[in-house]
C-alpha cells in the first residue's frame, strides 16, 4: 500500500498547485491513500466546506487540521458534516468534529489520528497523557491494520519523542505544523515511519508561506501588522510511505519536494 501524506496547504495557491498536480500523481505513483494536512488551506488560516470539497474532488481522502482549525467562523458549524476532515483529536473538548478517521482498503482498516502538540499550543491536552489514556480503547475498538498520526507541533524533540513512544504501535508518525521540511524521514523500530515534518505546499519565496514584507516588518517593528499570503515559487512537499497493509509496517519513507514550475513546463 502506497500512502501519499502532504503537508501544510497554504492558502489558494497551495490549493491550486495540489489539485492541479493530485490526480495525474495518484494514478502515476500507484497512491492508494492521499492525507493532506489543511489547516491553513483558506486565506493561510483555517479551512471551508468548499475547500474540503475541491480537495476531495482532487483526490485527498482524509484531511488533517490543527491550531489554526476554527480561524474560518464558518467551519464551527460545518466541521460535523464531514467525517473525513478531522481536528486534534487531544484538543479541548468544546471542539466540534472527530479527531480521528477509519479509511477502507480492499479488506484493511486504516486509522487516521490528528494529535496537536503541547509545547508553544493552546487549547490541548498533554498528547502522551492523552495517548496513554484513550488510545488503546482506541485501537482495540476499531482493530485497524495500519495506523497514520499526523502531529501538529511546533517543537522537534516533541515530535521525534511521540514517534519513539509510539514505535512498533503505529504505522507512521508525521510531524506538520512549522511549514519547513525536515532531512530526518526514517523507520524506527521494526516498522514506523517518521519524519519530523512534511514540509508545506505553497510559495517557498515567504516566510513560510506567507509574504516577507510583512513578517519582516512585524518582526523589525514590533508593531501589528496584517498576514498577507506570499505568491509564486510554489512547491509542494509531503512524503510517500510504503506499507504492508497485512503486518501493518512501514517498508520505506521517502520525502517528495516538487516544484510546481517544473511540472507545468
Amino acid at each position: 500500500m502506497n500512502i501519499l501524506m502532504i503537508g501544510d496547504i497554504v492558502g489558494r495557491e497551495g490549493r491550486d498547485a495540489l489539485t492541479f498536480w493530485l490526480p495525474a500523481y495518484k494514478e502515476a505513483q500507484k497512491i492508494d491513500l492521499c492525507v493532506a494536512n489543511a489547516e491553513n488551506s483558506a486565506g493561510g488560516k483555517g479551512i471551508t466546506a468548499n475547500i474540503v470539497r475541491e480537495l476531495r474532488d482532487a483526490g485527498v481522502d482524509v484531511i488533517t487540521l490543527g491550531n489554526h482549525a476554527w480561524e474560518q467562523r464558518s467551519w464551527l458549524d460545518e466541521a460535523d458534516r464531514f467525517p473525513e476532515v478531522i481536528r486534534p483529536w487531544n484538543g479541548a473538548p468544546s471542539w466540534p468534529g472527530q479527531g480521528y478517521y477509519v479509511h477502507k482498503y480492499n479488506c484493511s482498516k486504516v486509522l487516521i489520528v490528528n494529535l496537536l502538540g503541547y509545547i508553544f499550543m493552546q487549547g490541548a491536552d498533554n498528547p502522551f497523557f492523552f495517548m496513554e489514556r484513550y488510545f488503546q480503547d482506541l485501537l482495540d475498538r476499531i482493530k485497524p491494520q495500519i495506523t497514520i498520526i499526523d502531529f501538529h507541533a511546533e517543537a522537534t524533540a516533541e515530535k521525534c519523542a511521540m514517534a519513539w513512544y509510539l514505535a512498533d504501535k503505529v504505522t507512521a508518525v508525521c510531524g506538520t505544523h512549522t511549514h519547513v521540511q525536515t532531512a530526518d524521514e526514517r523507520i524506527i523500530g521494526a516498522g514506523t515511519a517518521f519524519i519530523s515534518d512534511l514540509g508545506m505546499t505553497g510559495s517557498m519565496d515567504g516566510v513560510i508561506g506567507m509574504d516577507r514584507e510583512h513578517s519582516l516588518r512585524r518582526f523589525c517593528t514590533y508593531l501589528p501588522t496584517p498576514y498577507k499570503l506570499h505568491s509564486g515559487n510554489v512547491h509542494i512537499q509531503g512524503a510517500i510511505i510504503n506499507v504492508d497493509h497485512r503486518c501493518g509496517q512501514a517498508r520505506s519513507i521517502k520525502r517528495l519536494d516538487i516544484k510546481l514550475e517544473d511540472i507545468r513546463s
